[in-house]
């Protein structure tokens, strides 16, 4: 599918929403793609993207942007703290605040940097155990520590079971963001950013539907 007709369907769950027209962020998800795909993508003018794995963006992107001038970079994959330095080099938004050790450390380099990334906390709506993510009950008090350490969290991230219905991990995430005081909500992929428009999202993280099936063996 194309760029043109992934604005499409955006604009339109806007619409049938109530929403302001363009308020929801599209994020390219480019991870394992060809970089053929993404170079489609960039030359229609799309410059929002987002990646999985540090190596992997740290690989393709620096040359890109070389290339095709500042493309804003979301990390929506998990983040080892080996790997935080060169993130916080290369990502301007974090999706993936899971885990206090991580809250840690991020806090100590960014003030020892003198500036933060975008920081999204993602909750375990589901409460999987092979899964990242701070679990809904214990949210509150992890917020409370973030922002204890003057860490600018903006807002949630999730991330829900492939085998429930989205919309209800959706509408917990909202009600959580909202005791907070978080506006942002970054939610829905390339099978729900309908659902997700609908329920508040700000942000949408669609990659097979923009880019094709990943090909595991062909990326880079």
């Amino acid at each position: 599918m194309s760029l043109t007709e992934i604005q499409a369907r955006l604009r339109k769950a806007e619409q049938d929403a109530g929403r302001e027209p363009g308020s929801v962020t599209l994020i390219a998800v480019s991870k394992v793609q060809p970089i053929a795909r993404l170079r489609d993508v960039l030359d229609a003018g799309h410059r929002i993207f987002g990646e999985n794995r540090v190596q992997e963006a740290a690989h393709k992107w620096p040359a890109l942007q070389d290339e095709y001038g500042k493309v804003q970079l979301h990390l929506i994959g998990p983040l080892q703290t080996n790997k935080l330095k060169q993130a916080l080099e290369l990502f301007d938004v974090f999706h993936t605040l899971d885990r206090p050790k991580l809250a840690r450390k991020l806090a100590d380099a960014v003030q020892a940097r003198g500036r933060c990334p975008e920081l999204f906390i993602q909750v375990n709506t589901g409460e999987e155990p092979q899964k990242a993510g701070i679990l809904p009950a214990q949210a509150d008090d992890f917020i409370a520590e973030c922002r204890a350490m003057d860490l600018p969290v903006s807002g949630l991230m999730v991330i829900p079971p492939v085998n429930e219905e989205p919309s209800l991990h959706f509408a917990l995430l909202r009600k959580i963001a909202r005791r907070n005081g978080l506006e942002r909500l970054s939610m829905g992929m390339s099978s729900d950013f309908e659902r997700a428009v609908a329920l508040g999202a700000t942000h949408v993280r669609v990659g097979s539907a923009l880019f094709g099936a990943r090909d595991y063996g062909k990326a880079g």
